[in-house]
């Protein structure tokens, strides 16, 4: 019975691995959610978050975000949204931004202060559509669900097995998936934001040079406060303007393609 148990779990692991496809980048990707499945979930969690938290009433500040945001948005490809998105200002010195799946777009007015121009914003709008071009929340989605059934089959060969300590090996390998798997996970879907941003904000006529300014302002504005990059999330901002150096040449011939340049004013 044990090992029927196993087997099937086995079998969904296999079945969950085969779910796969490609980021826009070509990297390979395991979706398990479909577009109308994340786009619910999207605008379940924006409509949670416009009765939690402050919105913003200043009409510069909306007209001069929605300015930007329109500009980047009309270059996202259809099959991704082909709705009209929607765009709220957060009233909150948090430095942050965030974009959902079903057209959705967030930006807290720390960011704003912080940006020092048009383009330096779109860089973050840019990124943050980004993710939703490549679907990263479904991916994280999915590798959680894979990593639950994966951490569910060895707990139950090490009970079977009466292997002593088996809460402890769980525990290690738990620490293990995080560091291993889900952080380099968070950090490369960071950097594959970082370039898809960037080549949305040169098509949408914005200074792609100016986003690694940005992340020097973002760097300073941190304090240093950071852990060790193979612990984070996200890549360190030297490690992000490295890699947006790398594909600049790129984004500033898009840029001096683009038939509009947008001039947002706040």
């Amino acid at each position: 019975m044990r090992c029927t148990q196993y087997l099937c779990l086995i079998v969904i692991i296999t079945t969950f691995v085969s779910s796969c496809a490609k980021s826009p980048l070509g990297r390979n990707q395991l979706k398990l959610y479909s577009s109308s499945q994340l786009a619910g979930m999207g605008e379940q969690a924006f409509a949670g978050m416009k009765t939690e938290q402050k919105v913003s009433t200043q009409p510069i500040s909306n007209r001069y975000v929605k300015c930007i945001a329109d500009a980047i948005t009309q270059h996202v490809p259809k099959s991704v949204f082909a709705g009209e998105w929607e765009l709220v200002v957060f009233d909150s010195p948090q430095i942050n931004a965030f974009a959902l799946p079903g057209g959705k777009i967030g930006v807290y007015t720390g960011l704003i202060e912080l940006s020092e121009n048009q383009h330096q914003l779109a860089a973050v709008i840019g990124h943050e559509v980004g993710h939703v071009i490549a679907e990263h929340g479904n991916e994280r989605m999915s590798s959680s669900a894979l990593i639950g059934v994966g951490m569910e089959v060895t707990n139950q060969l090490l009970k079977a097995n009466e292997i002593a300590s088996s809460n402890m090996i769980m525990a290690g390998l738990g620490l293990g998936v995080e560091v291993g798997v889900q952080l380099p996970f968070g950090r490369t879907h960071e950097s594959e934001a970082d370039l898809i941003g960037l080549d949305l904000m040169a098509k949408a006529g914005f200074d792609p040079q100016q986003s690694i300014n940005l992340w020097q302002n973002m760097d300073k504005a941190s304090g240093g406060d950071r852990q060790p990059e193979f612990l984070s999330t996200h890549p360190l901002p030297s490690t992000r303007i490295k890699n947006l150096s790398k594909n600049m040449p790129n984004a500033i011939k898009s840029y001096r393609l683009a038939t509009n340049k947008p001039n947002c004013k706040i």
